[in-house]
Formats: structure tokens, sequence, C-alpha cells
């Protein structure tokens, strides 16, 4: 699905461009981000996808204690971090610093992880 944006011409009408699907957006790199929340919700999203990710993996491997919670943190973090500097190369401060983007959908992310690492730690380990 496309999204529609009026652009205003030079002679004062408006012409509407359509944009291409969130999706689409959200994996091409350097994409334009008109509506801030959209950006949002792709790093909301995708960190929750990622945080079951990094449970699955953490309780195949098995990982267990502080240092699987710390390896997380800094993977789950580093790896928004350069997307959205890297490959989406966005305005941090249009989005109220990097801290901001850092953190958005975090406490969530690291509660899915939880759940997703202790069942399958528990289910493949414990007998």
């Amino acid at each position: 699905m496309s999204a529609k944006r009026k652009v205003p011409e030079k002679n004062g009408t408006a012409k509407l461009t359509s944009l291409p699907s969130v999706w689409t957006r959200a994996f091409t790199c350097n994409s334009e981000w008109p509506d801030k929340e959209e950006f949002l919700d792709v790093i909301y999203w995708s960190r929750q996808a990622l945080g079951i990710f990094i449970g699955v993996l953490w309780g195949l491997i098995p990982l267990k204690g502080f240092i699987a919670l710390l390896l997380f943190v800094l993977v789950n973090a580093g790896l928004i971090y350069l997307y959205f500097t890297s490959f989406q190369s966005v305005d941090e401060e249009e989005y109220g610093g990097s801290w901001e983007l850092t953190k958005e959908g975090f406490m969530t992310s690291f509660a899915g992880f939880l759940v997703t690492w202790i069942i399958i730690y528990s289910g493949l380990h414990f007998e």
C-alpha cells in the first residue's frame, strides 16, 4: 500500500504524489520519512522482532546469566543505532536525539526477549 502526499507546486496548487509503502521504505536505504510516527513505528516493531529473535538464539546457544542480558542490550541497541544512523541516515535531532531513537520500544523488546529466552532455554536445557 502506498501513501499519498500533497506536494505544493509553484502555481499554488497541490499535486498528489505517491510514497512507497512503509515496508518498502523500511528496507530501502536512505528512505524519505515525511511522517515521523511511521519511522518510529518501524523502529518499535523491528526492535520487537529483534528481541524475540535474540531470545530464541540465546535459548538455543545456551547463554545464561548477566552476560546474556548484557549481550542482549548491546546487540539490540547497537543494531538499531546502526539502522537509523547508517542505513536510513535520518537526522536524529528531528526525533529528539539519538538517545530517543535508541530507547524507542526497548523495554517491550526486553520483555519479549526474556519470555522467549526463558521458554526456549527451559524447554531445551532442563529435564
